[in-house]
């Protein structure tokens, strides 16, 4: 579908025979429509180095896709649904042209969501312990991915933050600028050391099929915790360490500020996935969160040279914390014995 036929679906689209009286949200990869009580969510017909929505039937996998990956974690996925027209847009009728695919699911209550959980001060220690047995119950049995490190394009990963540089130099203090040089430098000196240790952490077994892209705002604090939306549209993203992705979750926190419930999620996580048992294991632990920060600075950094003049400006202090936040990290590491 194009924007505008997703407005029109909203507009006066039908579903299970009534309108749909729904809202839209927008991300740079879907469209979702939210109603009372569900979800609907509508992938663009787009392209990247890193994903491919380009076709109908792409769109349909990746869809199925979605919905089979994210089962393992929640059950608010419930099905995908095709989108007809027939004099009209039509979300899930058997009749009419196919247009494109949703993956349909349960809608969740907003007061619930971590990132405004924590924002408001209302996190307890006991939120942090359950999401730390949800996700290592949920890693002890994934499966095991053995493909070897590359350490070549995980420089290169890293490394990709130098193409923003040139916004940096002109936007931010010079600082900034000269703080994203010297960190890849340090990445790649650093992985060069580590590259061995890598290795053997996915020959024991510790690279397993995960989430990928574990933060605040794709869980909701229910008494059972739901965990959601995770990467199906590459599986390099989601086929990681353990390590690196619970590192995303504690940098995310400590990015609010909340260095404690970071160390609660991390000691509850490791005594029950002892996945952490050595120096260069904690060395790596803080390597993945300054890795991290680096993608969080990259990627508002490029939604600052996107928007408007006041929104990239509140984009710009985003990508300032971050870089923060990884200069912090670069400083541990360097001081770890």
């Amino acid at each position: 579908m194009e924007a505008e036929q997703v407005s029109e679906l909203l507009k006066s689209g039908r579903y299970d025979g009534a309108p749909i009286k729904g809202k839209l949200i927008e991300t740079h990869i879907s469209w979702v429509i939210l109603t009372r009580n569900l979800a609907f969510k509508i992938k663009k017909p787009i392209k990247y180095p890193f994903l491919d929505f380009s076709t109908l039937e792409k769109r349909k996998f990746y869809c199925e896709r979605e919905l089979y990956l994210n089962r393992r974690l929640t059950n608010i996925y419930l099905d995908v649904i095709s989108i007809r027209y027939k004099d009209g847009f039509f979300l899930g009728e058997i009749e009419g042209q196919i247009i494109d695919y949703a993956v349909r699911m349960k809608r969740l209550q907003a007061p619930k969501k971590m990132d405004e959980m924590i924002r408001s001060n209302r996190i307890k220690a006991s939120h942090i312990n359950k999401l730390a047995q949800k996700i290592s119950d949920f890693h002890k049995t994934a499966n095991v991915k053995t493909r070897p490190f590359d350490l070549g394009q995980s420089k290169q990963i890293f490394n990709d933050i130098l193409d923003v540089t040139d916004w940096t130099s002109e936007h931010m203090d010079s600082r900034y600028t000269s703080r994203i040089k010297e960190a890849v430098s340090f990445s790649n000196s650093f992985l060069e050391q580590f590259k061995h240790h890598i290795q053997r952490r996915i020959q024991n077994g510790f690279k397993r099929d995960g989430h990928g892209d574990l933060h605040a705002k794709n869980i909701f604090l229910y008494k059972d915790p739901i965990i959601f939306d995770c990467i199906e549209f590459n599986d390099s993203y989601r086929q990681i360490d353990v390590l690196n992705e619970v590192a995303f979750f504690c940098m995310d926190l400590e990015a609010f500020g909340r260095w404690d419930l970071s160390e609660i999620f991390m000691e509850k996580y490791v005594a029950l996935f002892p996945c952490m048992n050595s120096s260069k294991d904690e060395q790596l632990f803080v390597y993945y969160k300054f890795y991290r920060a680096n993608v969080r600075a990259k990627v508002n950094v490029l939604r600052a040279m996107q928007a408007s003049e006041e929104d990239s400006e509140e984009y710009a202090k985003e990508a300032m914390k971050y870089l923060d936040l990884m200069e912090k990290y670069k400083i541990d590491l360097n001081h770890s014995p």
